[in-house]
């Protein structure tokens, strides 16, 4: 076959029936291509039709595109938290302020957790619940507009009953996010809020009781005396950072006694949303404790835009995981709330086997999700046209397997 001339430049020129060839052929890949993504519902379908489970997380190609397979979102107005039981009286109280659209999905959370605070539901929140060492109740709450994505919240608060009123102020009426102690309770003063003795005599029999067993369970670890059979007081016992065992000198000595939490979302029918928390904190702290439920992202989390999150358990260990702002952002990356909660409690359960947590998640739909690990976890949640809330039961997650 002859050669086609050489050009100038050393190139060789097509024959001209080559030449359009080619162009047809463009414009043909052109029409086609153009037909195929006018077949598309959008551009961003047909990215997911090219990629999904190519280059996304597992966890987030098995999810589909609304974040559930089937929607179980009750309609907005919406209410959700952590725990059944007496914290119902919770979810009602916030929902029913919700039927009228004069209530911010703020105010529906302040009251729904002063309920709670109230009631001392479980006796985990509010007054007279949870005294430390020195036998007195303190109280920790935050609470978070999805809006403005500011947060107010209190820690170590003493001789305040309402907290998350408390830190409802600290939102409104500063540019800071947290205030705690003794401090925190001046300003409560100053806002307003009563000062009283947060001690119960129930409260108080609990702890003579609590001091005459010895003292026991306590949080104290590397003291001496020994914490397990002493109520001190205590002085520091020698650590070693280099030593081989320094992991297992720094774990517990048993089971926490208890860390029961109100953790509420309210969703507005205009699609605002809200999040706050509420405790008493841990049964037999060291004073001066602060647990995971005014840290914001830990206790509670919530953008208006995604969803929220609200978390329940063992605060000292939760914190450092931020399980509230990871499950938010597990909703924005398109996980559905379950596997969102799911996956933050997974990432606690890998480093600390035994921790018990709970997690419950709405996205901005009202779609809903919980986890929890260590024990059956329950969240309580009424939305839409329902007539009474409905009490969701959560198994401990499987992850025998993963270990």
């Amino acid at each position: 076959m002859r050669p086609w001339p050489a050009t100038r430049g050393g190139e060789r020129n097509e024959p001209l029936m080559g030449q359009h060839w080619r162009l047809i052929s463009l414009i043909l890949t052109a029409v086609f291509t153009m037909a195929f993504i006018r077949s598309c519902s959008s551009l961003s379908s047909l990215v997911a039709f090219t990629f999904a489970g190519a280059t996304l997380p597992s966890a987030l190609a098995a999810a589909p595109a609304n974040g559930t397979s089937s929607s179980n979102s009750p309609g907005l107005p919406m209410v959700i938290n952590t725990w059944g039981g007496p914290f119902v009286a919770a979810t009602d109280a916030a929902y029913l302020a919700l039927l009228d659209e004069q209530t911010s999905a703020l105010d529906a959370v302040e009251l729904g957790c002063s309920t709670c605070e109230a009631n001392q539901c479980d006796g985990s929140v509010g007054y007279g619940g949870s005294p430390d060492e020195n036998c007195e109740t303190t109280l920790d709450a935050m609470i978070m507009d999805g809006t403005t994505m500011k947060s107010g919240s209190v820690a170590a608060l003493r001789r305040i009953k309402n907290a998350i009123g408390v830190a409802r102020a600290v939102l409104e009426h500063t540019t800071h996010t947290m205030l705690a102690g003794d401090l925190a309770t001046d300003f409560a003063v100053t806002n307003g809020f009563v000062a009283e003795d947060l001690t119960t005599p129930e409260s108080a029999a609990s702890c003579a009781a609590w001091k005459a067993g010895g003292c026991q369970p306590n949080y104290r670890i590397n003291t001496i005396p020994d914490p397990g059979s002493s109520c001190g007081p205590y002085v520091p016992s020698e650590v070693d950072s280099s030593s081989q065992d320094y992991a297992t000198q720094l774990l517990p000595r048993g089971a926490p006694e208890g860390h029961d939490t109100i953790s509420m979302i309210a969703l507005h029918a205009s699609g605002t949303m809200a999040a706050g928390t509420s405790t008493n904190g841990a049964s037999r702290k060291v004073p001066g404790r602060v647990g995971d439920g005014p840290i914001t992202g830990s206790g509670s989390y919530v953008d208006s835009e995604v969803g929220g999150c609200g978390a329940t358990g063992d605060g000292d260990i939760m914190m450092r995981f931020l399980p509230c702002y990871q499950a938010v952002e597990s909703l924005r990356l398109g996980m559905s709330p379950k596997a969102a909660a799911e996956d933050a409690v997974r990432r606690m359960v890998k480093k600390y086997h035994a921790v018990q947590s709970g997690i419950v998640v709405v996205n901005s739909k009202g779609e809903h999700g919980g986890a929890g690990s260590g024990w059956t976890f329950t969240y309580a949640y009424r939305g839409g046209t329902m007539n009474e809330t409905v009490v969701v039961s959560v198994p401990p997650l499987d992850t025998g397997s993963e270990f």
